[in-house]
């Protein structure tokens, strides 16, 4: 029987009560088989792992600033970015990183991809992601419609791709947020292809509908919406999570798709290296 690839998970919630944890550890279960998992609290703890040590990483999403740490786990979080990224220029045996939302806009912010900046007002709630030319061909959206729908939970966003640094890095951006013709405001990006290796999405791709349709259901919660975005915007959402082809579609191929390529071309290296 094959040894178990060790899946890295990067808590970066710094302690907050979250669904994205719980979500992310069910979608990884899936795969008994194959994968095990290890967890480092990154922000409260200063916990990160050693990146020989692993071949799979996925990083949370999480409360607050992107653009702000405490001088300790953020250089650590960039560093570990660096050591990935450099291992995969000049090693044969692969390393591959999963970006969720605040994880993802360090990322773009720590390879100079784009700008990340504070929203006029906090994105929440459902809505659909557009695959861009390139996503359409990404092996992470295979088999979702287009556009598809995904969780949002943002203050802030990723905007004005730095093109010149794309080329360089041979990046490319696979999505983007809906058409908001009503605004001036840019199209925010909310997929990016860093490298084969390393991809990321601005949204929730772990949400499960049974899980935030509960925590839409909270009274605290339910007000909050309500007085954020209006009445018949809480209904929408409430109506539409818990639809066979909108998140639960989400939640059951875009990581799974993830980790199964991952595991492929790991086995596959693992082979070629014996």
């Amino acid at each position: 029987m094959q040894e178990k690839i060790k899946v890295a998970l990067l808590d970066m919630y710094n302690g907050k009560p979250n669904q994205g944890m719980r979500c992310i550890h069910d979608i990884v279960g899936r795969f008994p088989n194959d994968l095990s998992l290890d967890v480092f609290d990154v922000r409260q703890k200063h916990e990160l792992p050693n990146f020989e040590d692993y071949n799979l990483f996925i990083s949370s999403g999480g409360p607050g600033n992107p653009l702000e740490g405490d001088g300790i786990w953020d250089v650590k979080f960039g560093q570990l970015l660096d050591d990935i990224y450099n291992w995969n220029q000049s090693h044969p045996k692969k390393k591959y990183m999963l970006f969720i939302c605040h994880s993802f806009q360090m990322a773009v912010k720590h390879f100079g991809l784009a700008e990340v900046n504070k929203r006029k007002s906090t994105s929440f709630g459902v809505l659909t992601v557009h695959k861009t030319e390139e996503g359409m061909q990404d092996p992470l959206f295979e088999g979702l419609d287009n556009p598809f729908w995904a969780i949002d939970s943002r203050d802030y966003q990723v905007v004005k791709p730095h093109f010149k640094k794309f080329k360089e890095m041979d990046a490319k951006i696979i999505a983007l947020e809906k058409l908001r013709n009503h605004v001036e405001y840019e199209r925010a990006i909310m997929g990016v292809r860093f490298s084969d290796e390393l991809v990321g999405t601005q949204f929730h791709p772990e949400a499960d509908p049974v899980g935030f349709f509960n925590h839409l259901k909270k009274h605290e919660v339910r007000e909050e919406i309500i007085a954020l975005k209006g009445k018949a915007k809480y209904l929408f959402m409430l109506e539409h999570v818990v639809e066979e082809h909108t998140i639960y579609k989400t939640n059951e191929t875009l990581i799974p798709n993830f980790l199964r390529r991952s595991i492929q071309k790991i086995r596959e290296q693992e082979s070629i290296l014996i």
